[in-house]
């Protein structure tokens, strides 16, 4: 059977991989007919409706998924292949309440307009009583029209270039992101994932009941709520400890599990620690036990990428105080040393072939400059990992990727025989702008922006 996707106007890059995530969350076979970027209708071939339930009931980017009755370039066509296709379905909602409405894309229809539409589907034959509110039965007109920059560009006779007509089955999760906006968490801070983006990047990853996720990098907990709402199970770590350090006089942790109480999803969570990836207490077990890894790693731009340890020449001599190993006191502060770009994400891929099972996923977000920039990063790669997709949100000078791997079964590579890209994490006593090509990038743009606009005004 045919369906038809309603997908928001949003993320287009991200839709299609989140489609085919949640199709394997699911269970389903999904056969993708139809689907373009910059159309929000997509087209699929599911099992029955109660498949196409399932599926949609997973989502985030899609609103909702009818049964598609017909399509055409202009209502004659619509017609003609909706009696063609699904007269025999008419007499099953005959004496069902009912309603019509018309989605126009890029387009306008008046009131006048909609109506005479609506009525042209009188051949239908339906009985039943008309309601607007809670109807046994929708039916929607979709109509998708050519996009015009600017209202006066647009012909007056401008008839829409595709319609469709479907059966409301189900609606996605898509309201649950007004339940997880960040300006109604109890803890965010400037970095936290938006909220939307966090459960599609935990739909990647294949969040759902039971799954074990780890966050290396977990921040405020974004991604730690949105697994945590799909029913998995999760835990993490960080660098800087002070996002789930302590708790409040009712026994509520501070931070992290303050969000995690808040939506009741403490359950979820399994601990937090701090660490990093080069000096963490997770050991490697032979066949991984983690379902999956999800993480938006610091990109390094507001200060260098640090990591545990001393810096190079400097002592690493235990420090006692008063007879006390310096590291058990209380507000002891870890020592840092700089840590480049390229061997944080070599960090992130060998950690993840080490820890996950086999077809568990890695997904996480990598920052990247323009190619207009003039500084190109390639995608990182492993072995032992399969990229399944790259979905990229652009900003003004710069875009960053969102990828997702997949565990294969084991290639015969070990880790620690992967080479580790230069320059590498040992580098010490540089700036971080050579450590780090993005941030390098980042600045450089910045820099030349502004050189320009004095130039221009002193012009």
């Amino acid at each position: 059977m045919h369906f038809l996707i309603r997908l928001a106007q949003v993320h287009e890059a991200f839709r299609r991989a989140e489609l085919e995530a949640v199709a394997t969350i699911a269970e389903v076979d999904l056969e993708i007919v139809s689907y373009n970027a910059e159309s929000p209708f997509c087209i699929v071939s599911l099992a029955n409706p109660a498949v196409a339930t399932s599926l949609i009931s997973q989502a985030f980017l899609p609103r909702a998924i009818y049964e598609l009755w017909g399509s055409g370039s202009d209502y004659d066509a619509l017609h003609k292949n909706i009696k063609s296709q699904t007269s025999d379905q008419w007499i099953l909602y005959r004496d069902s309440s009912f309603r019509f409405s018309i989605d126009a894309f890029q387009g306008k229809r008046s009131t006048s307009q909609q109506r005479d539409i609506i009525n042209s589907f009188s051949y239908l034959g339906f009985t039943g009583q008309i309601d607007m509110i809670n109807p046994q039965q929708e039916f929607t007109i979709f109509e998708e029209w050519k996009f015009f920059p600017s209202p006066k560009s647009k012909p007056k006779e401008l008839l829409p270039k595709r319609l469709f007509f479907g059966r409301h089955i189900a609606d996605s999760r898509r309201s649950l992101v007004d339940k997880y906006d960040l300006k109604k968490r109890p803890y965010i801070s400037t970095t936290s994932m938006d909220a939307e983006l966090a459960m599609v990047t935990a739909n990647l990853c294949l969040a759902s009941p039971g799954k074990l996720i780890y966050d290396p990098f977990v921040g405020t907990g974004s991604f730690a709520i949105a697994s945590a709402a799909s029913g998995a199970y999760v835990f993490g770590s960080d660098i800087d400890g002070r996002s789930f350090k302590g708790k409040n006089s009712h026994g509520i942790e501070a931070g992290i599990g303050k969000n995690l109480h808040h939506y009741g999803l403490r359950n979820q969570h399994l601990d937090c620690w701090t660490s990093d990836l080069t000096n963490s207490p997770v050991r490697r077990i032979e066949r991984g036990f983690l379902d999956a890894i999800i993480c938006d790693p610091p990109y390094g731009v507001r200060e260098g990428l640090r990591v545990l340890g001393a810096r190079e020449g400097r002592s690493s001599e235990e420090v006692l105080i008063d007879g006390i190993a310096s590291y058990k006191l209380d507000g002891f502060i870890a020592p840092r040393k700089p840590y480049a770009f390229t061997a944080l994400l070599y960090d992130i891929l060998v950690h993840a072939a080490d820890m996950l099972v086999v077809g568990g996923r890695l997904v996480f977000w990598m920052p990247t400059a323009n190619e207009d920039e003039g500084q190109h990063f390639d995608i990182p790669t492993h072995p032992n990992l399969t990229l399944l997709s790259c979905c990229v949100q652009p900003f003004n000078k710069w875009s960053r990727r969102l990828l997702t791997y997949e565990k294969i079964a084991q290639s015969g590579v070990a880790s620690n025989e992967f080479s580790r890209p230069e320059p590498n994490q040992t580098i010490s006593g540089t700036r971080a702008d050579d450590l780090n090509p993005f941030r390098h990038s980042y600045f450089r743009g910045s820099k030349s922006k502004k050189v320009q606009s004095r130039t221009k005004s002193e012009g």
